[in-house]
């Protein structure tokens, strides 16, 4: 049992160190419960369908404007200034982290 128990958890362990490498070094240490909880209370989704409709995901297009890490984080900052949201730089990461994550994949 304990056998079992010390494989699994290698076996989680090799999952999130790859996991980890496979995130850009710009969110190396971003929170992404904060980007995420930023993202609902900055009403993100709500301006994006106002600006493209639909469910606002047509804003986010990997192969478009937006090629690296780098420039998403820019993108979240222009928003962060032209909106006046008042996010500090970590704040900022965090937000490009998550859509990173869940829009982007950039690595």
């Amino acid at each position: 049992m304990n056998i079992c128990r010390t494989s699994v958890l290698a076996g989680l362990c090799v999952l999130v160190a790859g996991w980890a490498h496979a995130q850009p070094a710009i969110f190396k240490d971003a929170d992404y419960k904060l980007g995420e909880k930023l993202i609902a209370d900055s009403k993100c989704v709500a301006c994006h369908v106002s600006k493209v409709g639909g469910d606002g995901s047509a804003i986010y297009k990997p192969q478009g404007r937006i090629n690296t890490a780098a420039f998403l984080r820019g993108m979240v900052e222009q928003c962060n200034t032209e909106l006046n949201l008042g996010m500090f730089p970590e704040d900022v990461s965090a937000v490009a982290a998550v859509l990173n994550r869940d829009h982007y994949k950039f690595k």
